[in-house]
């Protein structure tokens, strides 16, 4: 089933990166791949969202549609199942730090940090070791969680003086600023102190033999110092976020109590979404090795040959789909046709089918905490990641949603982009649905 696509007139560019007047927390850290903030603005307007509703996003990542809503006003809720990316959206909905307090104590935390490195002949303004103590001793993380960073990710000398900054943080914690310290850290890591870049996928950009790490980390709390002085923290709409499997969302919420639903599910594709987060996940402890990385992992939507297991069970809620079912023996066929056989190729097929099982299992579990009448937009893309075969990821989740008894409303155009593999111009759509009630 094909659906009409309302076309709206935009310009592709800078579509999706944060404006400069949204900066404030929503910079505090951010998931590369986050859709931005005047997105939630325009349906929030369109939806005509009031004081007395509750918007939900049930893959809130790290917070954006959570905190516009905070920032209007407006009762919100976040799932999210990624430790990390909860935990961020978690500390941008708390704005009750003194801003002051918070400053004065990082400072505290950077003058002995600084002391501590100083005493191993380090200096952390320095881009290099200044070569005082030759015989030192560079603290590591351990070697069960070393294996899950992507090679090169943080090079030794930076690492040692996180780690170094990370024990002071903790001697000296402060609960009320102890979160958010920890966020700037997250940021920092990210930004100035590893070696990752972040393109259609994270990678390792230049090696930095050396990066200054407690001056960075300063930085980002300042940064938060500075929003918090200019935000209106005394306003008191509900605004929380769950640690939780967005698949069993109904779960979780009182029924009938969600007005509108924004969020931006994962797509199919070949992204590891685990991987974006990898290191900050690691330093600051939310990972620790390959059996929790599989907790999280089985959590998850499956939208990734690497996120597949063998008692994967989300398939059956579109066993009786027709569409995606010729879909993944498309691409079955296509498979066999070029003679692909490593063990990721021959779960393309499989992990179609679950993606759209987990988001079947998840619109299921959903409608019971619906309001008659909510409407929901889901920023979704069209995907070739699987040997070119095209998955129009709107159109298919438009069907799913009909067939459990939502109304189709619109598949707006938000924007475009060339596919990794093809160049060929991909859509980014809202999916707009609307539930009548059971």
């Amino acid at each position: 089933m094909t659906y009409a696509i309302a076309r709206r007139p935009r310009t592709n560019g800078d579509i999706n990166r944060l404006l400069p007047e949204d900066q404030a927390v929503h910079s505090w850290y951010r998931f590369v791949l986050s859709f931005p903030p005047h997105l939630v603005r325009e349906y929030l307007e369109r939806f005509e969202v009031r004081a007395n509703d509750v918007v939900l996003d049930p893959f809130c990542g790290t917070g954006t549609t959570l905190v516009e809503c905070k920032k209007r006003g407006l009762s919100c809720v976040g799932v999210e199942a990624h430790p990390m990316a909860y935990f961020a959206s978690r500390v941008k909905l708390d704005w009750s730090p003194d801003p002051d307090h918070l400053l004065g104590h990082a400072r505290q935390i950077a003058e002995e940090s600084s002391a501590a490195l100083s005493e191993a002949g380090i200096e952390d303004i320095s881009l290099f070791y200044n070569g005082q103590k030759e015989d030192r001793t560079l603290r590591t993380l351990l070697a069960e969680s070393e294996k899950l960073l992507l090679a090169g990710s943080m090079s030794p000398l930076p690492l040692h003086k996180t780690l170094v900054l990370l024990d002071v943080l903790e001697r000296r914690k402060d609960e009320r600023f102890y979160d958010h310290e920890r966020l700037a850290l997250a940021k920092a890591l990210n930004t100035s102190i590893g070696n990752l870049r972040f393109g259609p996928e994270v990678g390792v950009g230049i090696i930095k033999e050396d990066a200054p790490v407690i001056n960075p980390w300063l930085e980002e709390v300042r940064a938060i110092a500075n929003d918090l002085r200019n935000l209106n923290r005394h306003s008191s709409p509900t605004s929380v976020a769950y640690d939780a499997d967005a698949r069993e969302v109904g779960q979780l919420l009182q029924p009938e109590s969600v007005s509108a639903v924004i969020t931006s599910p994962p797509y199919p594709n070949e992204k590891d979404y685990t991987r974006t987060m990898r290191l900050e996940s690691i330093i600051l402890g939310f990972i620790r090795n390959r059996a929790e990385l599989q907790v999280l992992k089985r959590r998850l939507v499956r939208s990734n040959t690497r996120g597949v297991y063998r008692n994967d069970d989300d398939d059956s809620w579109v066993a009786g789909h027709s569409e995606i079912q010729h879909l993944a023996r498309a691409i079955e066929a296509r498979r066999i046709e070029l003679g692909k056989t490593s063990g990721f190729e021959r779960h393309y097929a499989t992990v179609t089918r679950l993606y759209f099982g987990g988001m079947a299992r998840h619109l299921a579990s959903l409608r019971q905490a619906l309001r008659p009448g909510a409407r929901l937009a889901y920023v979704v893309g069209d995907q070739a990641s699987y040997l070119r075969i095209m998955i129009r990821t709107g159109n298919l989740l438009a069907s799913i949603a009909e067939s459990l008894g939502y109304e189709i409303v619109d598949i707006d155009l938000f924007r475009t982009r060339l596919a990794t593999t093809t160049g060929e111009q991909l859509r980014e759509e809202v999916l707009i649905l609307r539930w009548p009630g059971r």
